[in-house]
């Protein structure tokens, strides 16, 4: 149970919501404070966004604003209003009738929050009967057009199936349709777009800014710099609890008053942050690509499922030492691409080469001397981990080492990777989202691979922490000579990090080369929407 403690009643309802010295705590009325003191408001047709790292308090915020803190917690206000009635004293009941009519919510993990149970059209139906939106005989239409309005294609398909039918972004998408259905006067969104490709991004950027351009608030929860630029009024930097920073979003995002503002910014990779160190600036160690030593290749690959082509007569190659981005949209085969590279799954038609060695189509037992110059960094690690070892276990698991050499490589390999040695007695689940992908790292790199396949491996992580991956795989490629296939939605963080690029759409490359040319000056029709989409700051500020 949720307590809230005594407030006296506001005197102003101008904005749609505004609390005054917010402080929420877990464990009773002596439990540990998560938020610290923060006040803020939000008025009609205004967007206000939160912006700071995992744990800073941003998410607790946003759901304390929505009555969903969570049993055991305490929350304390001097002022907490809400569509100009006194929050605090709001029950159970009061806080449900507010959800969906009068505040829309969209959280970042759409599979946890739809019911896996019904259908995506029952979901956002059930919406417009609660709340009493359209007449009974018009529900199932407003469903499709809710769907096609978030960017969900064959609408009528989709609301049929259930949320593990649907990819993350389909899922997303349903959730944000789910969120407007009942028309709010207030969208909170917490981290939004972070599953999107970018094209879906800004579908769903430019429906929310038509939704706050007709009057709708926003409060805006992210990480991502760039999205918060494109579409905030007012930005508000939190950090431990606290709001560090907070004013209009072009001057924070432009001449930002906090370090802490400033390192988040610094952070970011793009074209501008190429050839330097994302945590320092400082420049960073490259390694140089040898032309001449090819160490994987594919031809004329294609992949089929059922009648549908996945991969379509793709080639590639990749030399030591040089890192190959390849980009596209959900659906596009880029993870199908991956898979057939490591050998996880067979091609239909054409060959992968590893070391100019048969790597496709060959026996296990001819492939199993190679396996350990070829590793995999997932976007998700704890998926791939067993949960019932620890973090030790799992990186010594691929060394083929006698026993005292192999727990001393593991330490060397935690110190590799910036972790601890006692990180080594701990679990997966015991870590945060980037101690767990260093984990990941680690383990990959025992073997001493010529080739690490990167499958979206900084989507899920706060932007400083991407930003010490990326500088840790390039310190990684420039010691080594290691060769990467980098796989990713985002074009800055490619840019960032590749030499060249493959783009690709349903199945195909459309569009590869010099990474800084690709971008700069696109081709094809898709490589340029790609680049289009990217958020950016408005005009008016640069």
């Amino acid at each position: 149970m949720t307590t809230y403690a005594a407030a006296k009643p506001a005197e102003s309802t101008a904005t749609l919501l505004a609390v005054t010295d917010l402080r929420v705590g877990f464990g009773g009325e002596d439990g540990e404070e998560v938020v610290r003191g923060v006040s803020l408001s939000v008025a009609p047709g205004e967007c206000v966004a939160i912006v700071g790292e995992s744990g800073s308090g941003k998410s607790v915020t946003a759901r304390t604003l929505l009555g969903l803190t969570g049993p055991g917690s305490v929350v304390r206000a001097k002022e907490f209003q809400v569509n100009g009635r006194d929050a605090l004293g709001f029950g159970p009941a009061q806080w449900r009738r507010l959800r969906g009519g009068f505040a829309g919510l969209v959280l970042q993990d759409a599979l946890v929050s739809l019911d896996p149970l019904r259908t995506v059209g029952a979901e956002i139906g059930e919406v417009l009967a609660v709340h009493d939106v359209v007449p009974r005989d018009r529900r199932a239409a407003r469903v499709l057009e809710l769907l096609e309005a978030v960017g969900v294609p064959e609408p009528a398909l989709r609301a049929k199936q259930r949320p593990h039918e649907l990819s993350g972004g389909l899922r997303q998408r349903a959730l944000i349709a789910s969120a407007i259905a009942a028309d709010p006067a207030l969208i909170i969104a917490d981290e939004p777009t972070t599953a999107l490709d970018v094209t879906v991004q800004a579908q769903i950027l430019a429906l929310l800014a038509a939704r706050k351009a007709e009057g709708t608030a926003l409060l805006l929860v992210s990480h991502d710099l760039a999205v918060v630029a494109s579409i905030a009024d007012r930005i508000l930097v939190m950090r431990e609890g606290r709001f560090v920073e907070e004013g209009p979003a072009a001057q924070v995002l432009t001449a930002p008053a906090h370090e802490y503002t400033r390192a988040l910014l610094a952070a970011v990779p793009s074209a501008a942050s190429r050839g330097t160190r994302l945590t320092t600036g400082e420049p960073r160690p490259r390694a140089t690509p040898l032309p001449q030593a090819r160490v994987l290749a594919g031809t004329g690959l294609v992949r089929s499922y059922g009648r549908r082509r996945v991969v379509d007569d793709i080639g590639f190659t990749l030399h030591a030492g040089e890192t190959l981005g390849v980009v596209g949209e959900s659906g596009s085969g880029k993870t199908t691409l991956a898979r057939l590279a490591l050998g996880l799954l067979e091609p239909d038609a054409g060959e992968v080469t590893l070391h100019r060695r048969q790597w496709s189509r060959v026996p296990e037992r001819v492939r199993r001397p190679l396996r350990p110059k070829i590793q995999l960094i997932s976007q998700n690690p704890l998926d791939s981990f067993d949960p019932r070892h620890d973090v030790g276990r799992l990186i010594a698991e691929p060394l083929r080492l006698p026993a005292a050499e192999r727990r001393a490589r593991v330490l060397d390999l935690l110190a590799r990777v910036g972790l601890p040695p006692e990180t080594a007695r701990r679990r997966p689940r015991e870590l945060s989202g980037g101690q767990r992908q260093r984990v990941a790292i680690a383990r990959a790199l025992g073997p001493r691979p010529d080739v690490l396949v990167c499958d979206e491996p900084v989507s899920a992580l706060d932007v400083s922490i991407q930003a010490q991956v990326l500088d840790l795989l390039g310190d990684i490629q420039a010691e080594y000579g290691t060769a990467l296939v980098f796989i990713s939605h985002d074009l800055g963080v490619v840019h960032h990090i590749a030499d060249r690029v493959l783009v690709m759409k349903d199945g195909r490359v459309v569009e590869e080369g010099d990474v800084g040319e690709v971008f700069a000056r696109p081709r094809h029709p898709y490589t340029r929407t790609l680049v289009a989409s990217v958020p950016r700051p408005p005009d008016d500020w640069l």
